[in-house]
C-alpha cells in the first residue's frame, strides 16, 4: 500500500510543466448535490477546483475546458443532470465568464479561437455515449481539444472512463490537478509517515464492503474502532444476538479472522459496548439505549450509545493521527444521528491528524457543524476508499511522472 501512494505521488503536478498561451482541458468533480429545483446545497466540490482552474487563468493559458459529470444518467440528456445548473455559481465563484457548449463540435471550433479569457464548460460528460465506455474515439476526441489534460477530479479517479482514464492515453501532456495532489499528500502523511498511535474508525451498514480495507491497513494502525450497522456481523461473531439488527450473517466467519488478525498484529479493536435500538427504523416508536448482550427481540441496532461513545473517546484522545470512514448509525434521521455527529466533535476537538474519507461520513461532518476543525476531508467517496485499500487509482496510471 505504501510504495502505491508513493507512486501516485510521483506524478507530474501543474506546477511541473509550462502551460502558458497552452489550450487547457481539466476534468473536474462538479457532482454536487441538488434539490428539486436545482439550487445547489454544498458547492464543496466547486470551491475544491477552483486553485486548479485560477491558476491557469493566473498563468494566461490559451483556453480553458472544464470537464464534469453530475448525476448518474442513463442513455443521453436528461434535464435533471445538465450542468446548466451550476454554471452560475461557478461563474460567481470564478468571478470570470464562462461559456457552456453542448457538443464537441462547437467546442472545438470554438477552441481554436482561443483567447487568454475564454473558459468553456462543456455538458455533462455521461451524456456522451463514449464516456463510460472508453471509447477510443471519443477519447481522441476529448484529446484533440487540448495540448494539456489536467486530471483534478479525485472522486472519480477509481473510474476507467475516457475523461478520467482514456483521455491520457492521447493528450500530449497529462498531469495532475492541486486537489489531486492534496488528496495524495493527505492519505501520504495518514498511512506513509503517520505520527503514532494511529487508529483507523470504520463505520457503515456492510462490513463486506470495508474488507479490503480492513485487511490492507491492519498492519499500519494501532487501534480499530468498529461502529455503524457492520459492527453487529462483529458482535454476533463474538456470539451476542443482536435481533433484528443488520447482520451479514455471510460474513460472521470472516468478522472473526479479522478480529483475530488485528490480535496477531498488536491492534487495539473496540466495539459497541451499548447500542441506541429502535422497534422501527421507518417509524420509531420505541427506542431505547441497551447494553449490546440485552437488544430487545424485533428491535434494530441503529447507532453506537452513551457507554460507548466514552470508549470511543478515550482511544481517539489517546491518537494521534485519525483516519474515519463511515458513520456510526443512520444520521440521516435525527433520532439516529447522536454517535456519530458527537464522534464528529470528539475527533475535531482532538489534536490529531484527522483524515475523512468517504461521502457518507464527509456529509455527516458537515452535518455536525465540524467540517472546518478537520485536518483533511477527502472529496471523493469510492476512491478514497480504493485509496485506502491500497490500489492504484486508474485516474493516477497513465499521467506524466516526474
Amino acid at each position: 500500500m505504501s510504495s502505491n501512494i508513493i507512486t501516485m505521488g510521483g506524478v507530474k503536478s501543474l506546477r511541473d510543466i509550462d502551460i502558458t498561451g497552452k489550450k487547457v482541458l481539466i476534468r473536474v468533480d462538479f457532482n454536487v448535490p441538488m434539490d428539486g429545483q436545482f439550487n445547489i446545497s454544498d458547492d464543496s466540490r466547486i470551491r475544491a477546483a477552483l486553485p486548479t482552474i485560477n491558476y491557469c487563468i493566473d498563468h494566461k493559458v490559451c483556453s480553458i475546458t472544464l470537464v464534469s459529470h453530475l448525476g448518474q444518467p442513463k442513455g443521453g440528456y436528461d434535464e435533471r443532470y445538465t450542468l446548466r445548473h451550476i454554471l452560475k455559481r461557478l461563474e460567481r465563484l470564478l468571478e470570470k465568464k464562462i461559456e457552456f457548449i453542448d457538443n464537441l463540435e462547437t467546442l472545438k471550433e470554438e477552441n481554436a479561437h482561443c483567447s487568454i479569457e475564454r473558459i468553456f464548460l462543456l455538458e455533462n460528460i455521461r451524456f456522451f455515449e463514449g464516456e463510460k465506455k472508453n471509447d477510443p474515439v471519443f477519447c481522441q476526441q476529448l484529446a484533440d481539444l487540448c495540448d494539456v489534460y489536467v486530471n483534478d477530479a479525485f472522486g472519480t479517479s477509481h473510474r476507467k472512463d475516457a475523461s478520467t482514464y482514456g483521455i491520457a492515453d492521447y493528450a500530449p501532456i497529462k498531469v495532475a490537478g492541486f486537489l489531486m495532489m492534496r488528496e495524495i499528500e493527505a492519505f501520504s502523511k495518514a498511512l506513509e509517515n503517520p505520527i503514532r498511535p494511529i487508529a483507523l474508525i470504520v463505520g457503515g451498514s456492510k462490513i463486506s464492503s470495508k474488507i479490503t480495507l480492513l485487511t490492507s491497513v491492519m498492519p499500519k494502525i494501532d487501534k480499530l474502532i468498529i461502529g455503524g450497522a457492520m459492527s453487529n456481523t462483529f458482535l454476533k461473531a463474538l456470539g451476542y444476538d443482536m435481533k433484528a439488527s443488520l447482520v451479514e450473517d455471510d460474513y460472521v466467519d470472516i468478522a472473526k479472522d479479522v478480529l483475530f488478525e488485528a490480535l496477531s498484529k498488536n491492534v487495539k479493536v473496540y466495539l459497541p459496548v451499548d447500542v441506541v435500538s429502535t422497534d422501527s427504523i421507518e417509524h420509531p416508536v420505541d427506542i431505547k439505549i441497551t447494553p449490546v448482550q440485552d437488544v430487545l427481540d424485533g428491535f434494530h441496532a441503529v447507532d453506537i450509545g452513551p457507554a460507548t461513545l466514552k470508549l470511543f473517546s478515550e482511544a481517539i484522545e489517546l491518537s494521534n493521527t485519525i483516519i474515519w470512514n463511515g458513520p456510526m448509525g443512520i444520521y440521516e434521521i435525527s433520532q439516529f444521528s447522536k454517535g456519530t455527529f458527537r464522534l464528529a466533535s470528539i475527533i475535531a476537538d482532538s489534536y490529531a491528524f484527522s483524515i475523512v474519507g468517504g461521502g457518507d461520513t464527509a456529509d455527516a461532518v458537515e452535518k455536525a457543524g465540524e467540517k472546518e476543525k478537520f485536518s483533511f476531508i477527502s472529496t471523493g467517496g469510492g476512491a478514497s476508499l480504493e485509496l485506502l485499500e491500497g490500489k492504484i487509482l486508474p485516474g493516477f496510471e497513465k499521467l506524466d511522472r516526474k
